[in-house]
């Protein structure tokens, strides 16, 4: 077998991996219960299988023009993700669209209990 081979090789079964996370990240987007365990399937998987998914493009390539920017996509990506996966849960759990019972530590009941006490009592620090 030749390196091209092997190359071809490694970049189906990287590609096949890839699709496998990507299908497994849309699935539990649709069958999990609330939105913090959807917001958790969005990104893990995704962001796996998109790594496999560019590897396998790159190993395909072999081009230092295209690995330069499917490592840019990567970056980008892994920097933009969980920021947004943060942002969506953070707003899930002050809009109550969580299943309270599905988390077992909640560390930011102390802290979103505090925040509102504090607005009840000095109307001067209510945003406007």
């Amino acid at each position: 077998m030749t390196a091209d081979t092997w190359f071809e090789v490694a970049s189906s079964a990287c590609l096949l991996i890839g699709a496998l996370l990507s299908l497994a990240a849309g699935v539990g987007l649709l069958r999990f219960p609330d939105a913090l365990s959807r917001m958790h399937a969005a990104t893990k998987p995704q962001i796996a299988g998109l790594a496999f998914i560019l590897l396998a493009i790159a190993l395909e390539q072999r081009n230092w023009g295209t690995i330069s920017t499917l490592f840019l996509v990567m970056l980008f990506q892994m920097l933009t993700a969980p920021v947004a996966a943060h942002m969506v849960g953070r707003a899930a759990y002050r809009t109550r669209h969580l299943r309270r019972e599905l988390l077992l530590t909640d560390e930011l009941a102390d802290v979103v209990d505090r925040a509102s006490h504090d607005l009840a009592t000095d109307p001067a620090n209510r945003p406007e």
